[in-house]
């Protein structure tokens, strides 16, 4: 049963303490709490729920988005997650809780359910309105500084002031910021001759299930399991492998898996497989493709097969081919970004490969539907600069960086120098990925669905753009405060 919240916001001053006291106004938590619209994220996590008056009453949706930003944040499990918020007042009034609790408000296990009740969906629509606000905010400031200086001139300069091409070239302001990164998953690198050994571990355990009812009645089938376990560490504890003695290895694992899948029809058709737990017949299913995937391999002798699977529990995974130096090939989902004054929007995510060039063109067109202007420059790599998306930049009146096509032109030494300028700029965006993997865990999602790894993946973006404006927030306050006392100091000195 789901229940509307009065939606009355609750002021530092009236947040209950039993031990005394007030909460600051000035915490991060606090200014963190005023800054999402907890209104307008209710009427999205409404819709979660059935329209019905009956059952145990939700938790509302302050508690459950909340929950999941203090978990991101500080970067903890579920169990942490509630025991920081048991530990912490501020944590508590950010949830909503109209005052300290020495009980906990939810159990962990639910931290499961709000990824996805959330969903990626919603939580990109209150990143882009958490953004949005700020950006919009930053913009006005900008252009009233260029009218100004300019003397109210429209045409400013190229650094993000307003400018018209003709009178029906749309309007360009800003910059806009591309590229792509690998959102690893938690798992251990996957071979072949590891994967074939799960498949089988995995298929005893079922066949042991299976044949539980007909336990005395029928002999067990044979499935040499400690064989095959004695055949797979002969060869996963060498340090180096030759080919010859890798495919020998991975020969016998698969015969083993086949005569297991063999055994698990036999014994389905006494026992059926509903008896097994819904997550071992999900195994099942997957061991099923794995196995022709790795068969088909096997007898072609390839390494590569469309829609590979790479891991029995988390079979969305998807090998992510990117050529870096500390990894050539990475296993999770690609998500392609923009960046627009700091503030990071999620593109496109996808579990497969894709090219990220072919994302500009929409990239450009959600910049002007959020701002309702195109960027007069757009910042990408080599890889965006294709002919398509050159002409579509021209078309547009947009600059995209790097090099012109064709011959050099007369102004050379000026390209050289807009070009560094833009590769400095573009640094930006290659220090948001660093920053999402070194403290916001962007670089080890550890949720194991589906779903919801998609769902910590945004919600990374968002506790992002929310530090970002806590920190805009604070850089202006201290700034009003210094120019205050710079103020107070030049009176002093006229009394003087």
């Amino acid at each position: 049963m789901f229940q509307r919240s009065e939606g009355q916001l609750i002021l530092p001053g009236d947040f209950f303490l039993p031990f005394g006291g007030k909460l600051s106004e000035d915490n991060r938590w606090v200014l963190l709490a005023a800054m999402i619209p907890w209104a307008k994220v209710e009427e999205k996590y409404a819709k979660s729920f059935k329209r019905s008056q009956k059952g145990q009453k939700a938790v509302p949706v302050r508690v459950a988005l909340g929950a999941l930003i203090i978990q991101e944040r500080l970067g903890t499990d579920d169990r942490e997650t509630l025991q920081q918020i048991l530990e912490n007042p501020y944590l508590q009034y950010f949830l909503g809780l109209p005052g300290y609790q020495n009980r906990r408000p939810f159990h962990a296990s639910l931290m499961t359910h709000f990824r996805k009740r959330l969903g990626s969906d919603v939580l990109q629509e209150v990143n882009e309105w958490i953004a949005l606000e700020e950006v919009q905010k930053q913009t006005d400031e900008q252009g009233s500084d260029d009218d100004d200086s300019s003397g109210g001139n429209a045409a400013g300069s190229a650094s993000g002031s307003l400018t018209h091409q003709n009178a029906e070239a749309p309007l360009h302001q800003g910059k806009l910021l591309l590229d792509a990164t690998c959102a690893p998953a938690d798992m251990a690198y996957p071979t072949d001759l590891s994967l074939l050994n799960d498949a089988r571990e995995k298929l005893e355990i079922i066949i042991d299930l299976l044949h539980q009812p007909h336990r005395g009645k029928t002999a067990k089938p044979r499935t040499y399991r400690q064989k095959a376990r004695k055949a797979y560490l002969a060869v996963s504890k060498q340090r180096r492998v030759k080919p010859r003695t890798m495919r020998k290895a991975i020969g016998k694992q698969l015969r083993f898996v086949a005569r297991n899948l063999r055994t698990v029809a036999a014994l389905a058709e006494t026992s059926h497989l509903s008896a097994l737990p819904r997550s071992l017949y999900k195994k099942l299913l997957v061991i099923q493709e794995l196995y022709r995937q790795q068969r088909q391999m096997f007898d072609e002798r390839s390494h590569s097969i469309p829609d590979r699977i790479v891991s029995i529990s988390q079979p969305h995974v998807r090998p992510i081919v990117r050529g870096k130096a500390k990894a050539s090939v990475e296993f999770g989902a690609k998500v392609a970004i923009s960046l627009v004054n700091g503030f990071a929007f999620e593109e496109k995510r996808d579990w497969d490969n894709f090219n990220e060039g072919l994302t500009l063109k929409a990239s450009v067109e959600a910049y002007y539907k959020r701002f309702g202007f195109y960027p007069e420059a757009v910042l990408a790599d080599q890889i965006y600069r294709n002919r398509e998306n050159l002409r579509y930049c021209k078309g547009l009146g947009i600059r995209l960086s790097g090099p012109q096509l064709g011959r050099p032109s007369a102004n050379q030494e000026e390209a050289k120098r807009l070009s560094k300028v833009d590769a400095s700029e573009r640094n930006a965006i290659e220090g948001k990925f660093g920053e999402g993997k070194r403290c916001y865990g962007l670089g080890r999602i550890r949720a194991r669905l589906q779903a919801t790894s998609e769902t910590v993946i945004s919600m990374q973006f968002l506790v992002m753009n929310l530090e970002r404006r806590l920190r805009l927030f604070f850089l202006s306050f201290f700034a009003g405060l210094q120019t205050v006392r710079l103020c107070v100091n030049v009176r002093l000195l006229k009394l003087n």
